[in-house]
């Protein structure tokens, strides 16, 4: 099997850095988080020309409503502009589809209304899909799950895997094969738990807004390198 052929069809981020990056540029955090968004759609043009077909980037985790306000403002701000204007349009230029999955009720009604409108403009798009996981935690999607099967009057006996599967922000998508983690760490951080018991784990100490094409290219490489066995 070549390496082409061993692309993951579904990846996973975890953006990681982007503070400390700015940090030690002796640049504001806003800065790094900019710069970070700008990376996104760098590192997502450049899948997409690798033949991922779906790309899941941790943006924002229920965890970090706990950062000041006026840093949660500017990621609100910075994830305003990326389902809007110059972005959305981008998407629909190569034909991207868009979801943001997630506690988006906890979001503005703006920002909400951005995204669903968002979403529908792209929602016919073919060859890709891009995933954004806002005010996202995998424990917090799995007991939306079970709620969503319990308020269905659904039978214990009936609950299945697959019903959780069903029921999960991310329903309809295949689980990840390979989620990248910038930044050093070496965790997941509440990220896609139910849908990464057998993803292939890759971190680096390159913060997010460095990350580039050659590190996306090694990360690719190591995952070809690898025999997934799922368990068996």
């Amino acid at each position: 099997m070549t390496i082409l052929e061993k692309i993951p069809e579904h990846l996973g981020i975890i953006i990681d850095g982007n503070r400390r990056w700015a940090e030690e540029k002796g640049l504001p955090s806003f800065e790094g988080h900019r710069r970070g968004l700008d990376n996104v759609k760098r590192i997502g043009d450049w899948c997409y020309e690798k033949r991922v077909k779906i790309i899941t980037f941790y943006a924002f985790s229920i965890e970090n409503w706990n950062r000041t306000k006026i840093e949660v403002a500017y990621l609100m701000k910075l994830l305003e502009g990326a389902v809007s204007g110059k972005y959305l349009a981008d998407l629909n230029e190569k034909k991207i589809q868009l979801q943001v999955i997630g506690q988006k009720e906890r979001l503005s009604k703006s920002l909400q209304y951005k995204i669903i409108k968002a979403e529908k403009s792209t929602r016919n798009n073919k060859n890709g899909i891009l995933n954004l996981a806002v005010s996202y935690g995998g424990r917090a999607e799995i007991v939306q799950a079970i709620k969503n099967i319990i308020k269905n009057k659904t039978a214990a006996e009936q609950i299945t895997e697959d019903l959780i599967s069903e029921n999960l922000w991310t329903r309809g998508l295949p689980s990840p094969d390979l989620i990248i983690r910038t930044g050093g760490e070496q965790r997941l951080s509440n990220f896609l738990t139910w849908q990464s018991i057998y993803s292939e784990l890759y971190f680096t100490d390159k913060y997010w807004p460095d990350f580039n094409e050659n590190d996306l290219d090694k990360a690719f490489f190591d995952f070809s390198q690898r025999e997934r066995r799922l368990g068996k």
